[in-house]
């Protein structure tokens, strides 16, 4: 997959896997997502649920779409504190 960064100019970008499962458990969630042995995507619909994946799919389709807002606000939070201890290890490297 290719694309371009902010200064236009072309980089390749790995196409993600995201591995899919159905299954019919009645153990197991309407929805699951997780990771595989290769440490990728999986999502696992189960079909022992499917009248209500079908009923909610537009509010699952949503859920989808504000997760997307919350990964980032963790990331940006796990940065912010990233950078924070990078500024205090040069505060302290340059004490010495």
């Amino acid at each position: 997959m290719n694309t371009r960064n902010r200064d236009g100019m072309q980089v390749m970008e790995k196409e993600k896997k995201v591995e899919f499962r159905i299954v019919d458990d009645s153990e197991l969630p309407p929805i699951v997502i997780t990771m595989n042995e290769r440490d990728e995507p999986k999502v696992i619909l189960n079909t022992y649920h499917r009248i209500w994946i079908s009923y909610n799919r537009k509010v699952i389709a949503g859920i989808l779409e504000n997760m997307q807002i919350k990964m980032d606000s963790i990331l940006d939070a796990y940065l912010l504190e990233q950078r924070n201890f990078e500024k205090e290890d040069r505060a302290y490297e340059s004490q010495y």
